[in-house]
């Protein structure tokens, strides 16, 4: 296609006899592969680059509609970008590493981790898929870590063959060259780099700290990464009591952790408390002295307004612990068991043995111990009284978190330190939410952080710490003198490397050194998806050249449930190290609802496999559905939606076969042969073909306006609106002049009148291939080709802009189209409601509009009595003011007054 002075120049290929949706994947799939259509050009001018961030699904898990349904608003916007001329930097990524893939691959092979066995390279797993079944953790077979490893990266491996399939057949436009893994060799390099320098920055940090832990799959868990759920427990009213003997009554749901207890806490202004500030009661069984305190956060209103402290209960327990300074009293162990000696702070004799009898238990089976000890002491008032109340739960576990000391990292992002906090919120304001309300989500947040990104996990399947330290002479490990690599050896294994300056032969033992067992977080190394596909801090030149073309980012399409855990996190590191946003623009997709509006989720048997969606409609018509929601909104999965969709693409086939199939005898040419053409703006003459373009100017510059601002469903609904409108009204009106068909009066349309319309029908869909071919791009290859052969891709084309059709217009109102099917409507109606065939003649008609339509009726009365056979009499008469404006109904602005239908057509016999 050239676009010269407006001139559209087409090469038409052979028509084929039969047009239809299926089949166009496969065959427009390999064109677009052997093409390279969708490859990055490396353009090295960063204002001619748009790059996407795009979200490196979780491959442990299985896709779903609402992958479809959210990677298809990615999509819209990377191949609108690229037909604006932008050379789109659009990489897929695969999350391999942490906790999910672990769990599925000891489900798949039926093998757990013993850290102590060594590895077996003739290792074969038990199973090879358990269809879904979760094996019990005594029936897995022990192996080593690295066999461990070695099971994960095979099992992704394939996993991500199903992934990239799927997405190739709904067609998304990646360049798949690009693509990369969060646990390959250049991820792990690019995490443990940013490590190393947030280390030497004192950004990351090593603490031992109280920290929630999930007792299943032994790991520490981020703040981010809570979920609070509904808990059933009891309320236990427990007596403390003062030197004399009187009671103090508190009420808790965990009466197991009365031994880990440091102090009574009451608010400082509850006026039934006050009196005791500062004085001291018994713990009950146990009769250790603890004070009574005060504290802003104690609740009031909440049990008896006065609450134990005990390390560690809950979050608010670490928060008093720590402004009040208090001890550290721990009793749970990181298996969610009592710990197996008694305590020291415990010397009543009594109270000792008690302690006895809970240790190594579970908390439940303590609580039951605890609670029966207390009935027997009367410490207990009353019975346990049924109660349920938020607690936290790890995103992916089942069982309440517990709150451990232990040593781990931490990374600042604000929720210790003002001033950073107060950085990261100016961040937010920054970057561009779509939509906007949106950006809320995350200033919560980052005004509610109370502590650090805690970055370390207890795991196997993930990019291990670059860290060792030193062994004393004692055996201990020096942690506070982390050795650590130079850049240029990472990626390393610390359980397998050895650090400058020793060799294997020291590993573990006095005076050598030993390595950091624990791995970072998922989301460490996720957050530095923008750095990993744009190569930063590589020595290479190339990889210097994508960074420098690339980065700071355009986009980050993602789920508005991760805009605590995936975007804010991607702001911090890039905030850290960078010094910048790591993109300028954040699109948040809503939820997809199950057809009786519940989210969908796999624990509630309601998720719908895309594959069959896609098989069954189509990718046009599931891509349709996808991109009429609108962004940040919660959608129903619909298939009337993608029934339309489906309906949309056929007809953009069937319409441009029938539009190209239009003069080619006429140049002595079949249908089925090649031909030439050339749409020149300035042969659109006729009235009623430039009211065509002049709304087809509107509808260009309005969906433009629409997919600037990230809106795509609004761009589809004026596009999709309008090419409803081209097809039923304007072909409909101007078909018989555009093949030159004389009118019921024998009058053949001049040569001018003829090229108008057939000039107007070329543009009008060359348009429409090329607006729609972000949304179908399937369909609008295959038109693409038939108009333009030889000449590419559509979806490497130009947008089309308002110029062309502007011009094609001159001045015309895109409401004389509007008007002149409003008149054929009418028509058609008398028809039908006579129930004849539309091909009958009117023999006469009148029809009344409202005076601001007759204008424009009577400037396409020719076109008008074609479309409908009027072979008579057409009278068009305004309606009187009074009454016009008495009409509310837009039908009624076209009425017919009086009409005479001639006799219907004779039915021929079928062959």
């Amino acid at each position: 296609m050239t676009e010269g002075n407006s001139i559209i120049n087409a090469q038409l290929t052979p028509l084929p006899d039969k047009v239809g949706v299926d089949g166009l994947e496969d065959k427009w799939r390999a064109v677009w592969d052997e093409d390279g259509t969708y490859k990055f050009r490396n353009t090295r001018d960063r204002k001619a680059v748009y790059s996407i961030d795009t979200p490196p699904p979780t491959v442990s898990g299985s896709l779903h509609v609402g992958h479809v349904f959210s990677y298809t608003h990615t999509d819209l916007i990377a191949r609108y970008k690229r037909m604006r001329g932008y050379d789109v930097f659009y990489p897929m990524g695969w999350d391999d590493n942490g906790l999910p893939t672990e769990r599925r691959v000891q489900n798949y092979y039926g093998v757990r981790v013993d850290v102590s066995l060594p590895y077996d390279p003739d290792f074969k797993p038990p199973f090879e898929g358990t269809d879904g079944k979760k094996i019990d953790a005594k029936d897995q077979v022990p192996i080593s870590r690295k066999n461990f490893i070695e099971l994960c990266e095979k099992l992704t491996a394939e996993d991500e063959k199903l992934f990239e399939a799927l997405w190739r057949k709904l067609g998304l436009s990646i360049d798949w060259s690009q693509t990369y893994h969060t646990i390959g060799q250049h991820p792990r390099r690019v995490a443990q780099k940013a490590f190393l320098r947030n280390l030497a920055r004192g950004e990351a940090y090593q603490q031992d700290a109280p920290g929630l832990w999930d007792v299943t799959f032994q790991t520490a868990v981020a703040q981010a990464e809570l979920e609070s759920r509904e808990y059933p427990g009891f309320y236990h009213k427990v007596a403390f009591r003062f030197e004399d003997g009187t009671p103090i009554y508190i009420e808790t749901t965990r009466p197991e952790l009365l031994a880990a207890c440091t102090s009574l806490i009451a608010n400082p202004n509850d006026e039934r408390y006050k009196q005791y500030f500062g004085q001291e009661v018994y713990s009950p069984l146990f009769k250790v002295k603890v004070p009574i305190l005060a504290h802003p956060a104690a609740e009031m209103d909440k049990g008896a307004g006065i609450a134990m402290c005990c390390t560690f209960g809950d979050v608010t327990d670490v928060e008093w612990w720590r402004d009040l300074k208090l001890p550290t009293r721990p009793i749970i162990q990181r298996n969610g068991r009592i710990v197996m000696d008694t305590p020291d702070w415990i010397t009543d004799p009594a109270g000792r043995e008690v302690f006895a009898e809970t240790a190594g238990k579970t908390t439940f089976s303590a609580r039951k111990v605890i609670v029966d000890k207390l009935r027997e002491s009367g410490d207990l008032d009353g019975e346990p009284t049924p109660t349920k109340r938020m607690t936290n739960f790890y995103e992916k576990g089942d069982k309440p978190l517990e709150i451990v000391t232990s040593r781990q990292w931490y990374l600042k992002n604000g929720g210790t330190d003002a001033k950073l906090n107060a950085e990261l919120i100016e961040r937010g304001k920054e970057l561009n939410f779509h939509p906007d309300f949106m950006r809320v989500r995350y200033e919560n947040w980052v005004h509610g952080l109370n502590g650090d990104w805690l970055i370390s996990r207890q795991r196997f399947f993930g990019v291990p710490f670059p860290l060792w330290y030193p062994v004393n002479a004692s055996g201990e490990p020096d942690y506070d003198h982390p050795i650590t690599p130079s850049e240029d050896r990472l990626p390393i294994d610390p359980a397998i490397d050895v650090p400058e300056g020793y060799d294997e032969s020291q590993r573990d033992v006095p005076g050598g050194f030993t390595a950091e067992k624990d791995i970072m977080d998922t989301w460490a190394t996720s957050s530095l998806t923008p750095q990993i596909v744009t190569h930063w801090a590589e020595p290479d030149e190339a990889s210097q050249a994508l960074f420098k073309s690339t980065f700071p980012m355009d986009l980050r399409p993602q789920g508005q449930d991760i805009i605590r855990t995936w975007l804010f996190s991607t702001v911090d590191r890039a905030h850290l190290e960078n010094k910048c946003l790591p993109w300028a623009h954040a699109t948040l997709s809503g939820w997809i609802l199950d057809p009786d509006h519940k989210k969908m989720s796999k624990s509630k048997g309601n998720v719908v496999v895309p594959k069959e969606p896609i098989e069954k409609f189509g990718a046009d018509a599931v891509r349709y559905w996808a991109a009429a929601a609108r962004l940040g909104l919660d959608a129903t999965y619909d298939i009337g939606q993608m029934k339309i969709g489906r309906r949309l693409a056929i007809k953009l086939l069937n319409a441009t076969k029938f539009a190209l199939a239009i003069g080619r005898e006429d140049e002595n040419h079949h249908v089925g042969e090649a031909a030439e053409a050339s749409w020149n703006p300035a042969d659109v003459t006729e009235p009623l073909d430039r009211a065509a373009m002049a709304k087809l100017a509107l509808v260009v510059r309005q969906a433009t306006e629409a997919l600037e601002a990230y809106e795509h469903s609004k761009a589809l609904e004026v596009i999709e609106s309008y090419f409803w409108q081209f097809c039923d009204d304007y072909i409909e009106l101007v078909k018989n002049r555009a093949y030159g068909t004389p009118d019921e009066q024998g009058n053949v349309p001049s040569e001018k009148a003829v090229k108008s319309a057939r000039t107007a029908l070329g543009l009008g869909l060359d348009a429409f291939a090329r607006l729609l071919a972000p949304y179908l791009p399937y369909a609008s290859e295959e038109v693409w080709s038939w108009m333009h052969a030889g000449s590419g891709s559509v979806h490497r084309a130009a947008w089309p802009v308002v110029d062309p059709y502007v011009e094609a217009a001159t001045g015309a109102s895109p409401e004389l189209l509007t008007w002149a099917g409003k008149a054929v409507e009418q028509l058609r109606k008398i028809k039908s409601e006579a129930k004849v065939s539309m091909k009958t003649p009117i023999l006469s008609v009148v029809l009344s509009a409202a005076s601001e339509g007759v204008d424009a009726i009577h400037a396409a009365l020719g076109d008008i009595a074609q479309a409908g056979r009027v072979v008579g009499k057409f009278d068009l008469v305004a309606k009187h003011t009074a009454e016009s404006a008495a009409e509310d109904a837009p039908e009624t602005e076209v009425a017919v007054e009086t009409s005479e239908l001639g006799e219907p057509p004779v039915k021929k016999p079928k062959k």
